[in-house]
């Protein structure tokens, strides 16, 4: 089965795998799910998605494990996906990369960006930033903050760092996804100035992807759409670091019955290996309209 969907992918695909193949260059794609629960259906697309891609380039397809949050991770979490992914057939080439074994070359990387003058220490806490949006004791909704600069010019006296984030510039980045197209983020507006470190925690998961998918040679992500906004941040700091950053497509994420995303925190039910076919037929109709060639460039 997955021989005719890697052919059906390629054929969707034609133009712009034979525009990379012309270029004379390797395809190393990626799948990094971090180990918090089981696969699920929407991680099957996900993973489906970037498979076929590389396949039917005639590329690498790496697998990343993302266990940076101790907290989250769950015992055993790994060796099931794992074994989830060879049971549906979904090989991946060399070893398995775990970013808990990665500490140093975070510490490297945050180490040149401080010595560009981009990193500094914030004593904000999620609830001062709310505060600055919508005023004292109003509701901290889900979506994303745009930090405000509070300690951009040094910490408060008294106060201690939470967090180490970066300085973005006030200009906008462009990318252009291979099935949404053309896509623009102000990161001083939209985003701010962004963590990359918590004082006493992980290492953040924009920088940590980025100093990965440079050591790996990643160069396409194929992902959840949920993760586009985190793009332009992600190419900056490629920039920031002398890579080169991969090129980009999003699939839309797969949603439950009440219209909100599948996933571990919400219960999403774990893929089942007996019916494999039924599994990837499924995840094969999510994905299958992503291959309309965008117009538009930055």
């Amino acid at each position: 089965m997955l021989d005719q969907l890697i052919m059906a992918w390629g054929a969707r695909h034609r133009e712009r795998i034979a525009a990379w193949r012309a270029g004379g260059h390797e395809y190393v794609g990626r799948f990094a799910p971090s180990p918090t629960g089981p696969l699920h259906a929407g991680s099957l697309a996900a993973a489906l998605a970037s498979f076929l891609d590389a396949r039917a380039h005639g590329g690498k397809w790496l697998l990343r494990m993302e266990d940076l949050d101790g907290p989250r991770t769950v015992a055993g979490a790994a060796a099931d996906i794992i074994a989830t992914l060879r049971a549906f057939g979904l090989t991946w080439d060399g070893d398995i990369l775990y970013q808990g074994t990665r500490e140093s070359a975070y510490r490297t990387a945050f180490d040149g960006l401080d010595s560009l003058g981009l990193t500094f220490p914030c004593a904000c806490t999620r609830r001062e930033i709310a505060d600055s949006h919508w005023g004292p004791g109003e509701q901290v909704r889900g979506q994303e903050l745009v930090y405000p600069g509070t300690c951009r010019g040094g910490i408060a006296p008294g106060r201690a760092a939470r967090a180490w984030r970066i300085r973005v510039p006030d200009e906008d980045i462009c990318f252009v996804d291979a099935l949404a197209g053309p896509q623009t983020q102000n990161l001083s507006r939209e985003v701010g100035d962004f963590v990359l470190k918590r004082a006493d925690g992980p290492w953040a998961y924009q920088l940590a992807v980025v100093v990965d998918d440079g050591a790996q040679s990643i160069t396409h992500v194929v992902r959840g759409a949920d993760l586009i906004a985190s793009t332009a941040r992600q190419i900056w700091l490629c920039r920031q670091l002398g890579m080169p950053a991969p090129l980009y497509l999003h699939v839309p994420v797969v949603a439950g019955a009440d219209g909100e995303k599948l996933s571990k925190q919400t219960r999403a039910r774990a893929l089942d290996p007996v019916g494999r076919d039924a599994e990837l037929a499924a995840a094969w109709r999510h994905i299958a309209h992503s291959a309309w060639p965008p117009r538009g460039r930055c």
